[in-house]
Parts: structure tokens; sequence; C-alpha cells
């Protein structure tokens, strides 16, 4: 039992400290902190500890239930609105603080199996609906693989507690349940592992991969910052002695002043490409508001100065939705993916930029395409890399598409990039339900 209480523990510290900030990973530790407690009761009776061994079985009964439930609503993504969340994990607590109330600990446990099923049935029952739906509903390819693989993890075991503790203690309290349900663990943990080393699991793999490009990002923007403040001081002390030096020489020899004048303009051009440099490495704060997609796309369209006519910008707004993000960043981070699009296809070639928005359910999709030169496959590995870039670096600092997934990271959303050699490159944004407020039919 405690190898028990040790595995389900360790699932639970692994997926809290990995991503501590995924409310789904703090759900997925509670349940799973919880249900290992279970182990620890036959271990504090052996040790004459019986009333906390009472209680650590009732809490093992009725928060492990809740927190699937709460965790499996979150996961979901199936009810976006924040309020009606929270309502619901207060709601759904409130059998959970009966059981605790109503049940005797005290001098023996007393626990009615029977009104403990009457509840915990329908909690694993909508557990199980809620992560096989949200895995046919989901579009996303890579969410649906995760989607496959947690409901793979999850819900054959949960079935499997349902039926082999709650039911069989209803029918025979005597029942061992335990040999049976410990090849269901042993199995979920199983599963969990191998798919957490392959392709990872709650964003297990997701966030040792992008450690290194999380520590990168922010090392970039802590030393941009430094250079920013340090150039700006370097280059106020150049422009002052520039001005002492252009009253005293300017009249008396032209060539001075035409040199103090190369040192100006040199001076004006660093600190604007540093300015460039720090504003796209440093943290965001988000502003969030509703805003109309296909209207920020448009004005993203406004902005851009074609020099060759036969590109051709194209929006096709299959919906109109209302999504809630920070419209400055946001139109920066569109107006940087269609930039790089315009940029894919060869000078003085005909090509095509087109903008997608598609709905399906309550999610949004808006994809970005060219007809461009494309990306290999080390290119695409690299290309949300800071510095990184494929085009001309002396007037490139290869920052853009960095930038976009830092705005687009921050808002909640997630990027994918497609490229074919020869064929062009699509980028995908993904808005979840959660951060779409309304969709309006678009047109084809």
């Amino acid at each position: 039992m405690l190898y028990y209480f040790a595995a389900l523990l360790a699932a639970a510290l692994l997926l809290l400290l990995t991503n501590p900030r995924s409310e789904s990973n703090r759900w997925a530790a509670f349940f799973l902190g919880f249900a290992s407690i279970g182990g620890l009761a036959d271990t504090l009776a052996a040790v004459q500890m019986n009333v906390l061994a009472h209680l650590v079985q009732v809490m093992n009964h009725t928060f492990t239930p809740y927190g699937v439930l709460v965790f499996s609503i979150v996961y979901s993504d199936k009810v976006a609105n924040e309020r009606m969340r929270l309502l619901l994990k207060g709601l759904l607590l409130l059998p959970v603080v009966g059981m605790l109330l109503l049940t005797p600990i005290a001098p023996r446990l007393e626990l009615d199996y029977r009104i403990l099923l009457a509840w915990t049935a329908p909690y694993y029952l909508a557990s199980c609906y809620l992560l096989l739906v949200s895995l046919w509903s989901e579009e996303n390819s890579r969410r649906k693989r995760n989607r496959f693989i947690i409901a793979l993890i999850m819900v054959p075991t949960l079935l499997a507690v349902l039926i082999l503790i709650n039911v069989a203690n209803v029918i025979s309290p005597a029942f061992d349940y335990f040999r049976y349900i410990s090849l269901f663990i042993f199995y979920s943990l199983t599963v969990a592992v191998l798919c957490t080393f392959a392709y990872g699991v709650l964003g297990v793999k997701l966030r040792f991969e992008r450690d290194q490009w999380e520590s990168t990002r922010k090392a970039v923007s802590s030393g941009t910052t430094i250079l920013n403040h340090t150039i700006k001081n370097e280059i106020g002390k150049i422009a002052i002695s520039t001005e002492n030096l252009k009253s005293e020489l300017s009249a008396q020899s032209p060539e001075a002043a035409e040199q103090l004048r190369i040192i100006e303009t040199a001076s004006s051009h660093m600190l604007a490409m540093v300015t460039s440099i720090h504003s796209q490495t440093r943290s965001i704060v988000l502003r969030e508001q509703s805003i109309r997609l296909d209207e920020l796309v448009e004005r993203c369209f406004q902005q851009q100065q074609l020099e060759s006519k036969q590109i051709v910008l194209t929006l096709r707004p299959l919906c109109r939705p209302i999504v809630v993000c920070d419209p400055l960043h946001m139109l920066e981070a569109i107006n940087n993916l269609v930039q790089n699009a315009i940029e894919a296809i060869p000078e003085g070639t005909a090509g095509e930029v087109t903008v997608t928005l598609i709905s399906h359910k309550k999610a949004v999709r808006l994809l970005v395409s060219d007809t461009g030169k494309g990306m290999n496959e080390e290119q695409l590995k690299q290309a949300l890399e800071p510095f990184y870039s494929t085009k001309n670096r002396s007037r490139n600092f290869g920052l853009g598409l960095a930038y976009v997934y830092n705005v687009v990271h921050q808002s909640g959303w997630t990027i994918e990039l497609s490229s074919v050699i020869n064929e062009g490159t699509e980028v995908l944004l993904h808005v979840p339900a959660r951060k779409v407020m309304e969709i309006k039919e678009g047109i084809g």
C-alpha cells in the first residue's frame, strides 16, 4: 500500500512542480494527492492511529472524485466562463463537506457507501464524459493527441474505481478491492510514464522541451534591458558632445561638420536598433479586452506596404469571432506573421498571403498561409528561437516569431508551424473556447 501512496504522490508532485501555473496540472495534482493517501490507511491502522486512518479513508473517498471532476471541467474547456467555473467548484464541493460532517470516524468508521455511491457515480461518469467529448471535439492535432492520451490514462481507471470500490462496497463491504484496482492504477501509471517520454502528458514533456527556450527568452530580455539602458546613456553623452562640437567646428570646417553629422546619424540608428530589439524581447504586460478578430486582421492588412503588386493579400473570414486579447500586442503579432509571409515570397514573383478564420464549436483558429519558398525541417525547429532568421541579417534580428510566440503564449493561445519547401508555410493560432466571447457567421 505504501508503494501505491508513493507512486501517486510522486505523480502529483511531478505535475505540480513541472507547471504550477497550469490550472489543469494543479487539479490533477489535487486528485492524485488525495487518491494517494488511500495507501496510508492500513499503515496508520497498524500503528494504532485508527482515528487518523479513518479520516484519511473518508478524505480519499470524497475529495478524489471531486478533484477528478473539477480537473475534467478545467481540462476539457467546456465551461469557458470563469465565474461559472468558480460556482461549479463550490457547488460540487457540497457533497464532500456533507460526507465529512455526517460520517463518524471514532471509535469506528461508519461511512455510508450507498450515499457515497449516489453522488460519486455521477462525478466519475461526468468526468469520463467530459474527457471523451473534449477528445472528440478537438480540432488541433497536437491537442487532440494529448487529449487521447489523457482519456486513455484516466477513463478505464475511473470506471474501475467506480465499479470495484464504490459499487463493490455497497454490494459487499468486506470486498477486497485493492488487489484488483491496483492493476488499473499500475496500468495508468505505466501508460502515463511511457507517454510522458514519447509525447508529453499535461505539458510535462512540453515543459521540459521549452525550459531552454523560456530561460533563453528571459536571459535575452534581461540582457537587452541592460544593453538598452547602457547604450541610451552612452548615446546621450555622444549627443551632448556632438552638439558642443558642432557649435564650435561647423563654421570653421565643413568637413568636420559632415563627420559630426555621420556620428549623429549612426548614434540615432544604433539607438533605434537597440530599442527595437528591447521592445520585442522584454516581458510584456497584456491589457486584454474583447475585440473582433477579423477587424484586427483587416487593420493589419491596411498597414502593409507591398513593394510588389504581384503579391495578393486575402482575408477569408469563415467566421467573425469576438475574442479576448490585448489588441495592441496581438495586432503586432499578426502583423509579424503577415510580413514574414510576404517576405517568404521570392522578389519579383507572383504569390498570395491568406489569413483564414475558422470556427469549431466554441474555439477559433487563425491560419496565416503563404505560397513562398517554405522552410526545411531544421529551419522549422528553430523558427521560434530568438535571433534565428533565414532572412538578410543586416536588416533582420530574428525576433519576429519569438515575439509572436511570447504574445500568443501569454494570451493563453497556442501556435503551430508547418511548411513545405517551394510550396509555402502555414502558421496556425488556436484560440481556446475560454478566450472566445462570440462567434458570428462569416463568408467563404
